[in-house]
């Protein structure tokens, strides 16, 4: 799935394990898919950091340069 269907699903989940409508059982299973799209997602947004910061790391006239993602 790509990031946007990982976060939309995410979120579904969460609703309904805050709805708390659900057995017990059911419940289980959507967090333990849950836990599984949040570790898929931080991977991918680790990943576009790296690439923010690879992009980065050499200015227009050649030089290297270093900024934190965060900041800017």
């Amino acid at each position: 799935m790509d990031f946007e269907k990982n976060l939309k699903r995410l979120e579904e989940i969460v609703h309904k394990l805050e709805d708390g409508e659900i057995p017990l059982e059911e419940s289980l299973k959507l967090f333990e898919e849950g836990v599984k799209i949040s570790r898929s997602c931080n991977t991918r947004l680790a990943d576009a950091e790296k690439k923010v910061k690879l992009l980065l790391s050499v200015s227009p006239d050649g030089t290297e340069v270093t900024k934190d993602f965060a900041t800017d």
